[in-house]
């Protein structure tokens, strides 16, 4: 948990540099998210382990679908590029290229958070797997201004997670540490790589990755 909240954290920090990190959207989402992650746990315990890797496997199927689905591309204030205007519930604001903080949009943001975090719970799936295609599918944001706000809201919440866990007395060992620094550098390279990669190829990447996990978990549930 302490090497994905770390590299996540080394990837928001770029992204916040870069002015790509959705910051306030990010307290949001991870906030519901802490809070509404148990509510998912309960209910995970309450179901065969078979059931919970076939719904694993439908959720990765539909994120894969859902960032593959093409948009119309309209000029409008962006990431660092065109970007989708439609009417969306969150858009980002024409003069000052911000996300509009309408009641429709906070509302969004909330109940994003409160089913990410229950899924998650639910699943054991990471938060980016939803962030991802939900914002992408509820806001205006360019695909790499959606990584860089995930990014953050992953290292918030796994930042709660490390607490409580130290607090109980974990400690890390040290090929824990080794991990953890592999996990920065992987994300440090990740963020050059996303900086000349086009937004398209991001997302049919992402898309594919959840088709092989659905596969994967397919195959477990079924041996």
């Amino acid at each position: 948990l302490l090497a994905v909240g770390a590299a996540a954290a080394v990837g928001a920090i770029d992204g916040l540099r870069h002015g790509l990190v959705r910051y306030r959207a990010a307290l949001l989402i991870a906030l519901l998210g802490a809070l509404f992650s148990p509510l998912g746990v309960f209910i995970a315990h309450q179901l065969p382990e078979h059931l919970l890797m076939g719904l694993f496997s439908a959720l990765m199927v539909l994120v894969a679908w859902r960032m593959l689905q093409r948009e119309k591309v309209e000029a409008g204030p962006s990431d660092h590029g065109a970007a989708s205007w439609g009417q969306k519930n969150c858009m980002l604001n024409q003069q000052t290229g911000r996300l509009a903080w309408t009641a429709k949009c906070s509302a969004t943001l909330a109940a994003l958070g409160a089913v990410t975090g229950a899924v998650s719970g639910l699943l054991g799936v990471g938060g980016g797997f939803l962030i991802v295609p939900a914002f992408k599918q509820l806001t205006d944001v360019q695909m790499r201004g959606i990584v860089a706000t995930s990014l953050m809201v992953i290292s918030l919440i796994s930042l709660i997670g490390v607490a409580g866990s130290m607090q109980a007395g974990v400690s890390i060992e040290p090929m824990g540490w080794v991990f953890i620094g592999a996990s920065i550098v992987g994300m440090l390279a990740g963020r050059r790589l996303c900086s000349v990669i086009p937004a398209r190829a991001l997302q049919v990447g992402f898309a594919s990755l959840c088709v092989v996990v659905a596969a994967g978990m397919l195959v477990k549930a079924a041996l």
